[in-house]
């Protein structure tokens, strides 16, 4: 009973399977959202009602896909630009339909480079979402730098090379891996 009383008067966003497994069913859950005890949020995600309403957790709670590019930015204090829609990587193939109906840009990558230098880290919400690394992040506005703003990418990697946590040997690795190495190169050469 105290577990439920805490999903429901908790702070953060739950799933209907999360609520089902302490024993609260599915027509409970709709008869508590008809009486504004809890919101549904997405399909399957309820926030108790006097709770924070964290878009970036509740979207990726039911959805296979890793925050990147200018969100990533935005998630590692690389950027001082709120991103206007999130963006995000999914593996080739996935069906990208609702994410897009939700406003997502989208990226999509090889299977086996789906899952390399993901991290969890805190929304400003204290939730916890998945995006990529700080040097993952890195290599890939410049993969895609077509499709990005040349001056967030210039002003990404001047925060990044002021630092203290950066990881330049993580960063070579994986530009070696994406083989953007010259690239990289290039803007730590002028930036450091």
């Amino acid at each position: 009973m105290k577990s439920l009383n805490k999903l429901l008067n908790g702070s953060r966003a739950f799933t209907t399977e999360e609520a089902n497994a302490l024993g609260l069913s599915n027509e409970r859950l709709s008869l508590l959202t008809k009486q504004k005890k809890i919101e549904k949020v997405d399909y399957g995600v309820y926030l108790p009602i006097n709770a924070y309403k964290d878009d970036m957790y509740s979207l990726q709670m039911r959805r296979e896909f890793v925050y990147s590019h200018e969100t990533a930015l935005y998630l590692h204090d690389l950027t001082d630009r709120d991103p206007l829609n999130y963006v995000c990587t999914v593996k080739r193939g996935y069906n990208s339909h609702k994410l897009k109906e939700a406003g997502f840009e989208i990226f999509y990558v090889k299977k086996e480079h789906y899952s390399i230098d993901t991290v969890d880290i805190e929304t400003v919400f204290g939730n916890i979402v998945k995006t990529y690394s700080m040097e993952r992040t890195l290599c890939d506005i410049l993969r895609s730098e077509s499709r990005m703003d040349k001056e967030i990418i210039i002003k990404a990697f001047k925060m990044y090379s002021n630092r203290k946590d950066k990881d330049l040997h993580c960063l070579n690795d994986l530009a070696q891996l994406f083989r953007i190495s010259q690239k990289v190169r290039t803007f730590l050469e002028i930036l450091l």
